[in-house]
């Protein structure tokens, strides 16, 4: 502590002279008085030194904390650059709606699924939530109420369908005052689930087409036992010596049985087709078969049928009785595309195919052709221009034809009608040295059928 200094002036009651006492008492002040001085500097700076140095302490412990504070701004400034990377690559849309219903984020995938509806075309002046269309206004606001995802179905503008599921979660907003219990921003996480509701429905359909198929192939197989012994008994009938109008009845019962046989044959080919029994046969055989066998609904139909056969002695390993079905399909397709009458010609002969030949077998007619729109789509299962009928004759063809090693191809002819020609390969399927097989029970029966038919 600085003394303080001493009164200026001689002391009382002293005896020494006034003069030389105030000379000795002002030196004795004086030095006081900067002994005084001195200790209150040396004090000052002292408590200069101590402020210097805690100015500096906390200058030091300031720049700590603004470095500190700069790193976690610059942290938070990297993760929030790195959560908006991760929200714009989201496989979902991500919608943040404010406690107002002001929509203050939408990541790409959010704006391409609202965009996908027809009732959406442009988000640019979609400022809230209350503001879109009632479809996608009602999915939120479903989502909102309900506890898990909320579907909902709507047109995309090109003839189909898209579906949009949608999932809320209320979240707390961190700009608002926390001492008022601040408010909840509600976040909308969309997905398309239209792919997987397609699969559900091709499933679905597939139970069914299974289910169908088990059902077709039960009934055809009870339908094709009484069918046969018909056709035997209708071909015993035309051999008969019956009256010109009585055969013309067993002709035209004749060609309703083989339009019959034909339409269950192609639901079992169809549905179960196994590998075929391949044993060497002849074309040209194969060929006279078809001329005489097909002319009953030739006739029917009012049809010229004609035959131009250059395949005698040309042998070829294959399923005769398919063969068959598949000449049988051409043909009745030939017929039914000429519902007035016409003109329908059975061709075949070889043909060069690479380095080897091939057999050519041609159905063409008189009808109106292949469209320019279904040339893609005859081959294709339960594909017809017809109405009632079930698609599947020329689907079977084509597969049979492949089973066989050979190609079915169809083009329209020059001036009018259609032409349908499979190609057989006979470069290393012609096996004329090989011994028949023995006939079954089945294949008896059929050639009965053919001998009492020609």
């Amino acid at each position: 502590m600085t003394s303080l200094p001493m009164p200026i002036g001689p002391p009382t009651g002293s005896g020494i002279p006034l003069a030389e006492m105030s000379r000795g008492e002002n030196q004795q002040f004086l030095l006081q008085a900067f002994h005084s001085f001195a200790e209150a500097a040396d004090s000052l700076e002292r408590s200069y030194g101590m402020l210097h140095s805690e100015v500096a302490r906390l200058r030091g412990e300031l720049e700590r904390s603004n470095a500190g504070l700069a790193k976690s701004l610059e942290q938070n400034r990297r993760m929030r650059e790195h959560l908006d990377r991760i929200v714009e690559g989201l496989p979902c849309g991500v919608l943040v709606v404010k406690s107002d219903g002001a929509i203050s984020l939408v990541n790409p995938e959010g704006e391409r699924l609202l965009s996908a509806t027809s009732e959406v075309k442009n988000l640019d002046g979609i400022e809230s939530i209350g503001s879109l269309p009632g479809g996608l206004r009602d999915l939120f606001e479903r989502a909102r109420s309900a506890s898990g995802e909320q579907e909902h179905c709507f047109p995309d503008g090109c003839g189909g369908e898209s579906w949009i599921a949608v999932r809320h979660a209320a979240v707390k907003d961190s700009g608002e005052d926390e001492s008022d219990g601040g408010e909840c921003v509600s976040i909308f996480i969309l997905r398309d689930v239209s792919d997987a509701k397609r699969m559900v429905r091709e499933r679905e359909k597939l139970g069914r087409e299974q289910t169908l198929a088990e059902m077709s192939a039960i009934l055809a197989h009870e339908i094709r036992n009484p069918l046969g012994s018909l056709e035997l008994f209708a071909g015993l009938l035309a051999g008969a010596g019956l009256s010109r109008e009585c055969r013309q009845w067993v002709e035209h019962v004749q060609a309703g049985l083989r339009t019959l046989a034909a339409t269950v044959n192609n639901v079992l080919h169809f549905h179960s087709l196994p590998a075929p029994e391949r044993v060497p046969v002849d074309l040209g055989q194969l060929l006279d078969w078809a001329g005489g066998f097909l002319v009953p609904m030739a006739r029917q139909a009012r049809v010229e049928l004609c035959l131009r056969n250059h395949l005698h002695g040309i042998w070829f390993a294959a399923d005769r009785h398919r063969l068959e079905q598949v000449l049988l399909n051409l043909v009745l397709n030939a017929l039914r595309a000429m519902p007035g009458g016409g003109w329908v010609e059975i061709s075949g002969h070889k043909v060069h195919q690479g380095n080897g030949a091939a057999a050519a077998i041609s159905v063409s007619d008189t009808g109106p052709g292949v469209g320019d729109g279904n040339s893609s789509k005859i081959f294709e299962p339960g594909f017809s221009t017809r109405s009632g009928s079930p698609g599947l004759g020329l689907a079977v063809c084509r597969k049979i034809v492949e089973q066989h090693g050979g190609a079915l191809a169809a083009a329209n002819r020059a001036g009018a009608g259609a032409s349908f020609t499979l190609t057989l390969p006979l470069t290393t399927l012609q096996l004329a040295t090989l011994p028949l097989a023995p006939l079954s029970a089945e294949d008896a029966r059929q050639e009965r059928l053919r001998e009492v038919a020609g």
